[in-house]
């Protein structure tokens, strides 16, 4: 699941920012969505906005709640709270050639996104949820579906319930 709509403005980089709910999302109605029914174990972001989802889903089915950092969003750096069209076109343009080696002044690169969700991937058992956010989500979906990662792909969108069945 891809986190509820956070509180900022649009068009801001967010990334790592431990940012509120915003107060319109509807973390109930996510928490009790059926497809959720049976599952064991819930993993998380520990990001205040997957956190806040996670607690409510693990209330509502009774099962345990893990935090992994694994799971946070794509560290930015100093672009960070910064509004998008602020970002230098030439850096988005070498994001968008090399997205795997490219990093934002003082950010995490592809790479290093990569490798860690890889690295969660290798413990996850099956039947459980996991709330994160669209970089994490979108490499972990494309692991469990056994297809190639490609970070310029769109991200679940927001408020998103993905369900992914695999052998794994």
């Amino acid at each position: 699941m891809r986190h509820p709509a956070p509180l900022i403005e649009p068009g801001i980089c967010y990334g790592r920012l431990d940012l509120p709910l915003h107060p319109d999302a509807d973390v109930e109605g996510m928490a009790r969505d059926p497809v959720l029914a049976g599952s064991v174990r819930v993993w998380t972001s520990p990001s205040r906005r997957c956190r806040e989802l996670a607690d409510r889903i693990a209330d509502v089915l009774s099962i345990p709640l893990s935090a992994d950092p694994r799971l946070m969003e794509l560290d930015f750096g100093q672009w960070e709270g910064k509004p998008w069209n602020d970002v230098p076109r030439a850096d988005l343009e070498r994001w968008a050639a090399d997205p795997l080696g490219f990093r934002a002044p003082g950010g995490e690169s592809g790479a290093e996104l990569l490798a860690r969700v890889t690295d969660f991937h290798a413990g996850l058992v099956p039947d459980c949820i996991v709330v994160s956010h669209g970089g994490p989500l979108r490499v972990l979906s494309a692991v469990l579906r056994g297809e190639p990662v490609d970070l310029l792909t769109p991200p679940p969108a927001i408020g998103t319930t993905l369900e992914i069945t695999t052998g794994h």
